[in-house]
């Protein structure tokens, strides 16, 4: 009896809950390439298993010649009929060709088969039961980091994600138990290899739904989503239920909703915007709480939206470091310009913004355009309309400081002639 086979098969059969009958089938299949190798390129090979004692026998089929020329596929007729005496030359008949050790190494070969098996098979199970939870939010236990990466146990398989895929406000331990959003399963050789993201947009859309009954319902759309993963976050919205307020039933009963989104973001800010299909109200909403005084769209350009606001409202359309406007393009995949109503503009300012645009030139510094601008001298064309004797005769400049002012105002408006290209007049 092969002692250390049955010890194998009874711990798979009892630990795995395979049945033994399927056990014998893996080995058996499993064994025959593992025999190749120490019975040799045998013709039809067979691996015979007893299921009681589990010894091991290998067969293989040989033909019945005179004189034997390949041994591994051809047998004397002398020898062929001490094991089957009716036998004649020509016959093919089954001998026994079970190496020595074999029970050892079906042993170790049933071991390994087998477990590859079930690792494939649990492996198969995973990948099935994930493959149609692309899209779901999961949750997990951090047990591991991979260089960047970060590798979550999800209880039947474990995940990752990228670097690329975290927020980077966020900082993550070992234990930790985070949600994340199953971007992505893929069947490859070493596993379902499932991708987890916490910063893509649709992680925010899925909470919303998750939280927001009216939008698991759809009675209220998300119609978009721009993002800037950990810091803020703009999200249109639309009711298809005149009664419902969409914005107010994604900010929830004294804001309760939305803040039990923001703390499953670490505090990131959400903007809750109503859509419309009318781009300059949409605009309007994306960019607020910031008042607008004018909105036009560019009729050479269509995905160019220009807008005008007054002097105190200029920063909070813009946002800090041009998040507001940037996120709103993203939201309305538009360009959105935003200038000061100039009707507005004092006169420090007109003098502060002509002697910042001369300054930038070079050649002149921050020195000479104020002079210059005291002098009446505003921009590059007033320069040019004046010679360089005009310049000298303000009595702040000396002929030479007066040509080299000249002489880069010119070259200046040279370069820009150059980069618009030649004008070509209609007939």
């Amino acid at each position: 009896m092969n002692g250390e086979l049955v010890a194998v098969l009874s711990y798979l059969e009892k630990e795995r809950g395979i049945d033994r009958e399927t056990l014998f089938v893996m080995v058996e299949n499993a064994l025959l390439s593992a025999s190749r190798k120490s019975v040799g390129p045998a013709k039809e090979l067979r691996i015979q298993m007893d299921r009681k004692t589990c010894d091991i026998k290998a067969f293989a089929t040989v033909d019945v010649v005179e004189t034997v020329v390949s041994k591994h596929d051809e047998i004397s007729l002398h020898d062929a009929r001490r094991i089957k005496p009716a036998c004649k030359l020509g016959d093919a008949i089954e001998i026994e060709v079970t190496p020595q050790n074999f029970g050892r190494i079906a042993a170790q070969t049933a071991k390994q088969a087998i477990l590859q098996k079930i690792r494939q098979a649990e492996r198969n199970v995973v990948y099935e039961e994930y493959r149609d939870r692309v899209g779901d939010i999961v949750s997990g236990t951090i047990r591991r980091f991979e260089r960047s990466d970060i590798v979550v146990d999800l209880g039947r398989a474990e995940a990752i994600m990228p670097s690329k895929e975290r927020i980077t406000t966020e900082i993550y331990q070992v234990g930790d138990q985070i949600r994340a959003l199953v971007l992505a399963v893929q069947d490859n050789m070493g596993g379902p290899g499932i991708l987890l993201s916490r910063s893509h947009p649709d992680f925010i859309r899925r909470l919303f739904e998750l939280e927001v009954a009216e939008i698991s319902d759809e009675t209220v759309e998300i119609k978009g989503i721009a993002r800037e993963a950990g810091f803020r976050s703009k999200i249109a919205v639309i009711s298809h239920d005149a009664k419902v307020d969409p914005v107010g039933a994604c900010v929830g009963m004294r804001g309760v909703r939305v803040k039990n989104i923001v703390r499953e973001l670490s505090g990131e800010k959400i903007d809750i915007v109503r859509w419309s299909d009318d781009v300059k109200t949409y605009v309007t909403n994306a960019l607020s709480p910031a008042k607008l005084s004018k909105v036009e769209i560019d009729p050479d350009r269509p995905n160019v939206v220009h807008v005008t606001t007054e002097a105190d409202q200029l920063s909070l359309a813009i946002g800090k470091r041009g998040q507001n406007v940037r996120l709103s393009s993203k939201l309305l995949g538009l360009k959105i310009d935003v200038q000061k109503d100039e009707g507005n503009v004092t006169f420090e300012e007109k003098v502060a913004r002509a002697i910042e645009q001369l300054a930038g030139v070079p050649g002149i510094g921050q020195e000479h355009a104020e002079k210059l601008v005291q002098a009446g001298f505003l921009n590059i064309e007033g320069i040019l309309a004046a010679e360089v004797a005009d310049l000298e005769a303000t009595g702040v400049f000396d002929s030479e400081t007066a040509k080299v002012i000249f002489e880069s105002a010119a070259a200046v408006q040279q370069n820009e002639q150059e980069k618009a290209g030649p004008i070509h007049e209609s007939a």
